[in-house]
């Protein structure tokens, strides 16, 4: 992948090659730290770590470490993620995927009951089936073996400490305490959470202990990744995914076996930016594909008060979510057309379909070299978080990570929860002509994922922004809302990612119907768009643009994020 000072020339994933005009020095090179992260503890470790003198990737390793205590419902050690970095001294992209797999004795029945039939997802999320090999862990391994400056066995103490001594639990986090998701009803979730007075359920306020993951924290700190993927750890892990109901497969042999994948990035112009994400199984491709389809339009004219940038971006998410559910699943399994869906004559044709009222859902498109794929029938609830650092060097990591439910499986092992990703696969393998599903169930592979953890980049390849965000399948359309807010119509981030969200997939046109206003809402009910409110958790986008040699940074208002910078 090469980019001048004129042009920019990208090289991706499955070939795709194009060119595009991008101005030189967008941006000018900027190497203020900083962390931006869901949780003010979190970005705190980070930040600890980058005064230690620390690299992007050391406190990343912090931040996750934190988070998977202070924020269990949504990432943690037993999870898995993405990660996009940047290199300041090459000015090159990479792709670390983190992503967990599927057990060796995985079938593409494993969700369906004896008659044929899909299983309900409140069954399968809560079984020992749910859970695959976690990620997230020999990921962060892997990049620090790469670019990390501290050693590994000092990038834990604070969540260390914090777990010993407790945390005072958050307003979110005693929300979804109660929320109504089944594994609030799990026994390990149910036990874990009654640590208030007298063994009541912790509410906001109260200072949540524990010791397990704090002893946890010190064997991966001394041990490194084996304390996870082998020894007492590894064995709880196997042993408490083969409890009952619908028992799990997973080994020994499944955790020792994982291996992280460093993949080129799938990279695509937006505009006067090079914009960076991981290939498939994860969503860049969607992202791009969403972010070509509006650059056939004129939404970059109109603004957050205008209803027809509103209907655009609807009908464009509808097109590219048909696309991205019929066609992107594990690349090691099936062929993913990433090269065709962005290429600029399909976006055009594609573009093309966008009318001037909303008809019944869009079909897929058939790009170059698509296969015949069956229709998706994946179900994506929420439960992520995201975070962005930058260490002096000028190094970022965007890094989105997940346990994907709230509190995974409800499952927990050494004071964290276990993910249930195995269900984020279709749990219909073939339709009825008996074609696959590309996101269906297969031993080794990695279940497709809304995540899409972005860098973007300048005529002259510096660091020029960064954009990722939890909300299940709905990420892709909150990243690329949050792009248009700040990019097109120039909001501050912080404003931008205010914005309120609009989620169109298929028949179902979602948002925060509160914070449109009367006169949007009519306009898009006239143009056959009936919002109704968005489901599941919000968004949590976390963003940075490079503005005018100024870190310009923002935290999604849904959450409790932080941007927290040092002097450079």
């Amino acid at each position: 992948m090469r980019i001048t000072r004129l042009f920019a020339c990208v090289s991706a994933f499955l070939g795709l090659v194009s060119c595009v005009s991008v101005p030189a020095g967008t941006t000018a090179p900027n190497e203020q730290p900083f962390v931006i992260a869901a949780n003010p503890l979190a970005a705190e470790a980070g930040l600890n770590v980058l005064k230690r003198g620390g690299s992007a990737v050391d406190a990343a390793i912090a931040v996750q470490a934190m988070l998977g205590l202070v924020e269990p419902q949504s990432s943690g050690i037993g999870g898995g993620a993405f990660m996009t970095y940047y290199d300041a001294a090459s000015k090159q992209v990479m792709a670390y995927d983190g992503r967990e797999v599927a057990p060796a004795q995985a079938t593409p029945d494993m969700f369906l009951d004896s008659s044929g039939r899909p299983l309900p997802f409140e069954q399968a999320v809560l079984s020992g089936r749910a859970t695959g090999v976690p990620g997230a862990v020999k990921m962060l391994a892997l990049a620090h073996d790469e670019h990390g400056k501290l050693p590994w066995n000092s990038l834990f103490g604070s969540a260390e400490r914090t777990a010993d001594e407790g945390f005072i639990v958050s307003p979110r986090l005693a929300k979804l305490v109660v929320y109504p998701v089944p594994e609030n009803g799990a026994p390990d979730v149910i036990a874990y959470f009654h640590q208030g007075p007298g063994g009541a359920l912790v509410k906001a306020g109260d200072r949540l202990v524990n010791k397990a993951y704090a002893a946890f924290l010190r064997r991966l700190a001394s041990q490194g990744p084996a304390a996870l993927y082998g020894g007492e750890t590894g064995a709880r892990i196997v042993a408490r995914t083969r409890v009952a109901p619908l028992a799990g497969s997973m080994t020994m042999a499944d955790l020792a076996n994982y291996k992280p994948i460093k993949r080129e990035p799938l990279c695509a112009p937006y505009r006067v930016y090079l914009v960076c994400t991981p290939p498939p199984p994860g969503s860049g491709v969607g992202t791009l594909e969403l972010l070509g389809l509006l650059e056939h339009t004129d939404i970059d004219r109109r603004g957050p008060n205008d209803p027809d940038a509103w209907y655009l971006f609807a009908e464009a998410s509808r097109l590219m979510y048909a696309d991205r559910d019929r066609y992107v699943g594990d690349p090691a399994f099936t062929n993913v057309p990433a090269n065709g869906l962005l290429a600029p004559d399909y976006l055009a044709d594609r573009a093309k379909l966008i009318g001037d009222m909303a008809g019944p859902p869009p079909a897929a498109g058939n790009p170059a070299l698509a296969p015949a794929m069956a229709a998706d029938h994946t179900y994506e609830p929420t439960g992520t978080s995201h975070f962005i650092i930058r260490d002096a060097a000028g190094n970022v990591v965007s890094m989105t990570t997940t346990v994907e439910s709230i509190f995974g499986s409800g499952r927990m092992v050494d004071g964290f929860f276990l993910n249930n990703q195995m269900t984020d696969f279709s749990f219909t393998p073939v339709d009825a002509e008996g074609r696959p599903a590309a996101n269906a169930v297969a031993a080794g592979k990695r279940p497709r994922s809304s995540m899409t953890p972005l860098l973007m980049l300048d005529g002259d390849r510096n660091f020029a922004g960064a954009f990722g965000s939890a909300g299940g399948n709905s990420i892709i359309a909150f990243v690329a809302k949050s792009m248009v807010a700040a990019i097109d119509w120039n909001l501050p981030t912080q404003e931008a990612l205010a914005v309120p969200n609009l989620v169109a997939r298929g028949p179902n046109f979602n948002g925060e119907v509160t914070k449109f206003s009367p006169e949007i809402l009519a306009a898009l009910k006239a143009k056959g768009i009936d919002l109704k409110p968005g489901q599941g958790e919000d968004s949590g986008v976390h963003a940075v643009m490079i503005r005018n040699r100024q870190v310009d940074g923002g935290y999604d208002p849904r959450r409790e994020g932080v941007v927290l910078t040092l002097p450079r």
